[in-house]
């Protein structure tokens, strides 16, 4: 795929004294903040009132399951961002990331419900590339292969870390794909009947989210399919693919790039009803349909 590059930026939120970070914290399963903490986040901005923001991430105890978590996140981070972002100065290419419960770093559940901001001073806005550690590199206009990490590594609460596997050849196929090709995302399983995904299946929501970040024209259709039922049931196929559009929009990627459907059981890859678990597996899918790359 070719790639219109004038200037390349690599940028990590790390940890350097001059960046601060305020937390906000939440009651279980709920996205709004409560009356103490709203007063204590509008205390903050008019302490702050000239500090810049350069991250906002989201986060979630290990209560619920996965899909619940990355969406309860997601909206967590929302609702914060929406009271701040015209208040306060706000990099332009921040970082929004909804952790559900994959990254706690407290073994107290109550400070796992949080957001985070991370930001600077005025003081050193001169210094905030150097902070930010970024690096910007010039290049030509040229054919980019794009390189997908095999693993995402993340830290638990101990100090240890836990690692998931990624499928690199599926990400680069979804990468290399044209437009209107449709892909089947192999293994990636539900709770059964409802769209809560597996927490075995996360990392295929992590492969397409990957490729989407390196890959800004890329467009996607994402459909939802069941298996038995001769009826269509399109609500649970259709919850499916959101449960998939919802992860991805939460985590920052542009909405307008992503579309879904449910098609229930009228497209079956074997016909209804099955004759055993294989036929029943194949036909319980999530599909994509790349609609521009």
């Amino acid at each position: 795929m070719k790639t219109k590059i004038a200037l390349i930026i690599f940028l990590v939120v790390s940890k350097v004294s001059a960046q601060e970070q305020f937390s906000l914290f939440f009651a279980s399963d709920k996205f709004e903040l409560q009356t103490t903490e709203l007063s204590r986040l509008n205390k903050w901005m008019s302490d702050n009132k000239e500090a810049k923001i350069i991250g906002v991430y989201g986060f979630c105890d290990e209560d619920g399951s996965a899909g619940y978590n990355d969406t309860l996140a997601s909206q967590r981070i929302n609702f914060v961002y929406n009271i701040i972002q015209h208040k306060l100065k706000i990099r332009p290419d921040f970082k929004t990331r909804n952790f559900g419960e994959l990254k706690n770093i407290s073994k107290i559940k109550a400070e796992n419900r949080r957001v985070t901001l991370f930001y600077i001073q005025p003081k050193d806005f001169e210094r905030e590339d150097e902070i930010l550690k970024i690096k910007k590199v010039e290049a030509a206009v040229a054919k980019v292969e794009v390189n997908f990490p095999d693993k995402l590594v993340f830290e638990n609460p101990d100090g240890t870390k836990s690692e998931i596997a990624l499928d690199v050849a599926f990400m680069k196929q979804i990468a290399s794909a044209k437009s209107g090709e449709k892909l089947k995302i192999e293994n990636l399983n539900f709770q059964f009947n409802t769209f809560a995904v597996l927490p075995s299946s996360r990392s295929k929501l992590y492969e397409l989210l990957l490729v989407l970040e390196k890959n800004p024209s890329l467009k996607i259709d994402i459909q939802g399919h069941i298996c038995c039922n001769p009826g269509t049931k399109e609500t649970l196929s259709t919850q499916r693919a959101k449960a998939v559009y919802s992860f991805l929009v939460g985590n920052n990627v542009d909405k307008n790039r992503l579309t879904y459907k449910g098609f229930g059981s009228t497209l079956p890859i074997f016909a209804v009803p099955e004759k055993n678990e294989n036929e029943r597996a194949a036909n319980r899918r999530v599909e994509i349909l790349i609609t521009a790359n």
